[in-house]
This record gives C-alpha cells, sequence and structure tokens, in this order.
C-alpha cells in the first residue's frame, strides 16, 4: 500500500512538471493536473494542498541531487576551511544561477503578492540551505578555524558575498551564460573576505 501511495505522489509530480513547463506556473491548475493524473480532485488535494505546493516539490526533486553535492562540501572535517567555502560556493552559485533556477527564482518573486509560493520556497530551499551553513559554521567556530561569532548572521553573510557579483544582474534580467570560470574566481574573492571578517584571531607574536 505504501508502495502504491508514493507512485500515485510521484506520478502527480511527474505530470505536474510537464504542466509547468508546457504552460507556465500561472496558466496551470489543479483541474488540468487532475484530468491528466486522472482520479478526483480529492484524491490530488490528499497528496498536495495547493498548486504552490506542487510546484515547490516539483523545484525541488529537479534541484535535490545537486543541492545534496553542494552542501556536503561543508565538511567539518577539513583542515583548510577555505577549501571547503569555496568549493561550497561554487556549488551554489552553479545551482543557483542555472538557467531552470534562475527561471523558477523570478516566477517565485513574481508571486510573492499572489500566493504563499514564495513562503513555500523559502521554507524549502534558503531556510534549509542557510540552517546547514550555520551548522557548519558553528562547528568550525568550536573547533577555532573561525573566530566565535553568531552563526546564522554569518552564513547570511557568506551567502550575499557570494551572490554580490551576481544578484543585480539576475534581478535585472541582464545575466546570461554563467562562465564556471567566473564563477570559481568570483567565489574565491567572496571567500577571502568572508574570511577577513570571519577568520580565528592572529595569535600576537
Amino acid at each position: 500500500m505504501r508502495k502504491k501511495t508514493e507512485g500515485k505522489r510521484q506520478a502527480i509530480l511527474d505530470e505536474a512538471a510537464d504542466l509547468f513547463r508546457e504552460t507556465g506556473f500561472e496558466r496551470a491548475s489543479m483541474s488540468e493536473l487532475c484530468l491528466r493524473v486522472g482520479g478526483s480532485k480529492a484524491t490530488l488535494y490528499n497528496y498536495f494542498s495547493s498548486k504552490e505546493e506542487v510546484f515547490a516539490e516539483v523545484l525541488m526533486q529537479a534541484t535535490e541531487d545537486q543541492f545534496q553535492a553542494t552542501h556536503e562540501a561543508l565538511d567539518p572535517t577539513l583542515q583548510d576551511i577555505t577549501q571547503g567555502l569555496e568549493s561550497f560556493g561554487r556549488g551554489l552559485l552553479t545551482l543557483l544561477y542555472s538557467p531552470e533556477v534562475q527561471a523558477a527564482r523570478r516566477l517565485v518573486v513574481s508571486e510573492i503578492v499572489r500566493s504563499d509560493l514564495g513562503r513555500t520556497c523559502y521554507e524549502r530551499g534558503h531556510a534549509r540551505s542557510a540552517a546547514e551553513v550555520a551548522e557548519f559554521l558553528q562547528q568550525a567556530m568550536d573547533q577555532g578555524k573561525l573566530r566565535q561569532a553568531d552563526p546564522r548572521i554569518a552564513s547570511l553573510h557568506l551567502k550575499g558575498l557570494l551572490e554580490a557579483e551576481w544578484i543585480d544582474r539576475f534581478m535585472f534580467q541582464m545575466l546570461d551564460a554563467v562562465d564556471p570560470e567566473q564563477i570559481a574566481a568570483s567565489v574565491k574573492r567572496a571567500v577571502a573576505v568572508f574570511m577577513a571578517a570571519y577568520g580565528p584571531p592572529v595569535a600576537a607574536a
């Protein structure tokens, strides 16, 4: 029974992914999704409470493997924290500025005033990432690799620095294909600034 339930849920998400690609988020409807999946609306709503929840789940599934790989770079056993932060930064920017995720982020922002899509995606994506980064930074502080500070604030500063060279062009749709070498260079600069602010205090001679 459990397998059948999970199979049905995945079938809904597969159909939803096709629907969003074909019509866009705004024109897609739960009624149309119900027609494609088959069965009743009651069954559909038993799995997902809203179109926003379906879209967020489709987006999370599409990016989950890359999300996991990116955050696995935050290895607390690494002696060189700069190496871990740079690896994380390259993965994060490659994910955030892929064409698919850029389009999804713009859609989420455009829907903020009309639906709960922004809140749902924030909780499933940004907030989840920030919590993992904060946990890693706290461990690094405890190990003396970073100075003691509020790890939550430090995680926000890190993300802000990583996106600093990209976010304005993204917001004004001036960002075309993203070059991996440009990402790597910008990440090095961002992590250097972060370490200048949060690196461990230098012992007096």
